[in-house]
């Protein structure tokens, strides 16, 4: 079975059974109709996805990989802010009349510095490091910029990548503020682990690990129920997903280049209530 299901079983129950509710509390996110949107939480999770053995999407419900795989070179590759270059709607709610979301997610990648005889921004940064200094333990990437946080239409949640070479292999730890644990959860498991895959194929690599670390994972009050029943259902083998062979540099991929085989899932959720 899907050891991605494994994982977010257990985190659920131990959400749920041991996490900390934070009804009464000051919070920030409110529902549509304007309801305090509280949750139950807990601190510092830290799950592992071994991508030899892989591709860490949801049996439960399906996962939509290739829209996550839009999304993740929305960001990543085209550097962009605007929700008129992405696919999916998740945005919508953020932007305004031009579609910009602020200094935000590929705003801060696209910016360049000054790094050793030229200007890179952070993504070609990466890049170049993980050719020519693969064995180094400083090739990070962070969009949570103090000085720009005004100018985003929401602080990022994905924030930082670290990516660490080991034994050929590339690896990388996911360092998120918060998470929706129903709505967002194997949608971010899922990006990272294309790019993972993305970035491997561009630098001779092989995949290797991925570590999500969440400081905040909460589930919200509305999705308990969803999130009970989500976790009660029968699970399957993991799909088989492989990138295009004819593909070798990360600014060639598109999310039609992201092969998916043999994925059996259960029933999807529809109308999930996002609490903004």
């Amino acid at each position: 079975m899907s050891r991605a299901d494994d994982i977010f079983v257990d985190m659920c129950q131990d959400i749920i059974e041991n996490g900390v509710d934070t009804k009464g509390e000051k919070v920030r996110p409110v529902w549509e109709d304007g309801t305090k949107a509280y949750t139950i939480k807990k601190f510092a999770v830290v799950n592992r996805y071994n991508l030899k053995e892989e591709f860490p999407a949801l049996t439960l419900r399906k996962t939509a990989i290739k829209l996550a795989t839009d999304e993740i070179l929305w960001i990543w590759q085209k550097k962009s802010n605007n929700i008129k270059d992405l696919k999916s709607h998740i945005w919508d709610s953020w932007a305004d009349e031009n579609g910009s979301i602020g200094k935000a997610y590929g705003y801060q990648l696209g910016v360049k510095h000054k790094y050793k005889e030229g200007m890179f921004d952070q993504v070609d940064r990466v890049i170049f490091d993980l050719k020519n200094n693969p064995y180094s333990r400083r090739i990070i990437t962070n969009i949570y910029v103090h000085a720009d946080l005004s100018q985003m239409a929401l602080y990022p949640c994905a924030y930082s990548v670290t990516f660490n070479v080991t034994n050929g292999n590339l690896n990388a730890i996911l360092n998120q503020r918060s998470q929706d644990i129903l709505a967002a959860n194997n949608w971010n498991v899922c990006q990272y682990a294309i790019l993972i895959h993305m970035l491997a194929r561009e630098c001779n690599l092989s995949v290797g690990e991925l570590v999500h670390v969440i400081a905040d994972a909460h589930i919200y009050d509305r999705h308990i129920p969803i999130v009970k029943e989500l976790i009660k259902r029968k699970r399957y083998k993991a799909p088989k997903v492989t990138l295009n062979p004819d593909v070798k540099h990360f600014y060639d991929f598109t999310a039609d280049d992201v092969i998916i085989e043999n994925y059996r899932h259960g029933e999807q959720i529809k109308n999930i209530p996002i609490a903004i």
